[in-house]
C-alpha cells in the first residue's frame, strides 16, 4: 500500500513538473512546487521525490539552475499514463466550423483548409497525407518552428525546415502503422535525426466520401500534448462531417 501511495506521489510531481515546463519552459523547482500547488507533501519529500525522478531517467536538470526539466524518457511516461485529454471549447468547434462554411467542398480544399486551421489552433506545424495520392501532403505552420524558443540553433532550425521539404520522409513517418487511434512519437522515435528534437502525433481519418489519410501535428518535444491530442481527435471525427 505504500509503495502504491508513493507510486501516485511520484506520478503527481512528475505531471506537474511537466505541464509546468510546457507552459513557462523554465526548470521546475522544489520551491515552485510547495508554492504554486500546495500538495499534502513537505518540501523535503518534494526534493526527494525530484530527485529519485532524476534517477529514474524521467527528470534531468541544467547545471545552471536547481530546478528540473523533462527527459525524452518523462514525456513518454507522461504521454502514456498522466496525460489528460482536454475537451475543445464549444466556441473554439463553432470557430472551426465556420471557417469551412465558404469553402468548395471538395476534398483538396477541405484537406488545404484543415492543415491551415489545425496549425492555427495547435500553433504547431500541421502535415495531412491522403491514401493513394502518392507525393501529396498539406502542410502548413512551419513558421512556427523558428518561433520555437528552445531552437537556438540556426542550423538546427534549418535542418527541421529542409526535412519538411522532403515529402517523401513526411510520407514515411505520418504513415506508419497505428495501432491506437492517436500515436505520438517522441524524439528519436520520429526515427529522423535532422528533426530528433520534435514530438510528432498522428492521427487517422476518414471521409464521408470515401478517402482516407493521416493527420499530424509536429511540434518541439515540449509541446502541449494534451491539446494536440484533443485536436487531431476533433478534426478526425470533423473531416467526416465536412468531406
Amino acid at each position: 500500500m505504500k509503495e502504491a501511495v508513493y507510486k501516485q506521489r511520484k506520478d503527481l510531481v512528475l505531471g506537474i513538473v511537466v505541464n509546468a515546463y510546457i507552459k513557462m519552459m523554465t526548470p521546475v523547482s522544489s520551491s515552485y512546487i510547495v508554492d504554486e500547488h500546495h500538495l499534502d507533501l513537505s518540501p523535503a519529500t518534494i526534493r526527494n521525490i525530484l530527485a529519485e525522478l532524476e534517477e529514474d531517467g524521467l527528470l534531468t536538470h541544467p547545471h545552471t539552475s536547481a530546478g528540473r526539466l523533462p527527459t525524452q524518457k518523462g514525456y513518454r511516461y507522461y504521454v502514456d499514463h498522466l496525460m489528460n485529454q482536454i475537451q475543445l471549447l464549444e466556441e473554439e468547434k463553432f470557430r472551426i466550423k465556420n471557417e469551412y462554411e465558404k469553402e468548395v467542398r471538395d476534398l483538396e480544399a477541405a484537406l488545404e483548409k484543415t492543415s491551415q486551421v489545425i496549425s492555427d489552433v495547435t500553433h504547431y506545424t500541421s502535415i495531412i497525407s491522403v491514401d493513394g495520392w502518392d507525393g501529396k501532403i498539406f502542410c502548413r505552420g512551419t513558421s512556427y518552428v523558428v518561433g520555437y524558443p528552445e531552437y537556438h540553433d540556426v542550423k538546427k532550425i534549418g535542418k527541421i525546415l529542409t526535412a519538411l521539404e522532403e515529402k517523401e520522409s513526411l510520407l514515411q513517418m505520418i504513415n506508419r502503422d497505428l495501432e491506437k487511434k492517436i500515436k505520438i512519437y517522441i524524439g528519436h522515435e520520429i526515427v529522423c535525426s535532422d528533426i530528433e528534437g520534435c514530438s510528432l502525433a498522428v492521427s487517422r481519418y476518414e471521409t464521408h466520401s470515401g478517402p482516407t489519410g493521416r493527420i499530424a501535428v509536429l511540434g518541439p518535444t515540449r509541446m502541449d500534448y494534451s491539446r494536440v491530442v484533443s485536436t487531431l481527435d476533433y478534426f478526425s471525427k470533423l473531416m467526416q462531417e465536412i468531406v
